[in-house]
């Protein structure tokens, strides 16, 4: 199997993301009745399953090999052996569109 991103690390970053979100859900609408609340959706904790997170480090992988190497084909063509931000910026846009 090829390197990939550490499951431990994308759950974090997954988990600090929804953390951040939480408090604006509960600011839109805040429940009348506590027991209707426990019960709710909205209130529930979000989580992700072994499979998701190994779905999503894949997913995380192949999207940074192929900004990489399509950096390193603008700045070969440039004819510089370094990838610099220019040459990230300027791919990101189709390689957003195609993701």
């Amino acid at each position: 199997m090829e390197n990939t991103f550490d499951s431990d690390l994308i759950y974090s970053i997954f988990k600090l993301a929804w953390s951040r979100k939480t408090p604006e859900k509960s600011k839109e609408a805040e429940p009348i009745d506590t027991e209707v609340a426990r019960a709710s959706k909205k209130n529930r904790s979000t989580t992700a399953n072994s499979n998701a997170l190994t779905v999503s480090c894949e997913l995380l992988r192949i999207f940074v090999t192929e900004a990489v190497e399509r950096a390193a084909i603008i700045a070969e063509a440039e004819g510089n052996g370094k990838i610099e931000a220019t040459h990230l910026e300027r791919i990101l846009p189709q390689l957003l569109l195609d993701f």
